[in-house]
């Protein structure tokens, strides 16, 4: 699940969080990458720019891994439920 979204996605987070991008995995845990609660807020707010998508609070609290935030904004993106998307 390498694709340009993901990558697009593990960039955004590589940014905000000034962390290697080869670092960053979709299977990488925020605990991992070090990534706080503030710290999600602020990458949600720089996918939300990106993607030009809103995502709601409560789905973006249940985020824990990169490839849940992936799978997330691509469901928003498709006009989906984020909260279906956690797998």
């Amino acid at each position: 699940m390498n694709d340009e979204l993901t990558q697009r996605v593990i960039k955004i987070i590589a940014a905000t969080q000034h962390i290697e991008l080869e670092k960053i995995t979709p299977e990488s845990t925020f605990q991992e990458l070090g990534i706080d609660s503030l710290d999600g807020i602020n990458i949600l707010f720089a996918l939300e720019n990106e993607f030009s998508i809103d995502i709601p609070d409560d789905a973006g609290q249940q985020i824990r891994t990169v490839r849940e935030m992936v799978n997330g904004v691509r469901t928003l993106i498709s006009g989906g439920d984020p909260a279906q998307a956690q797998a």
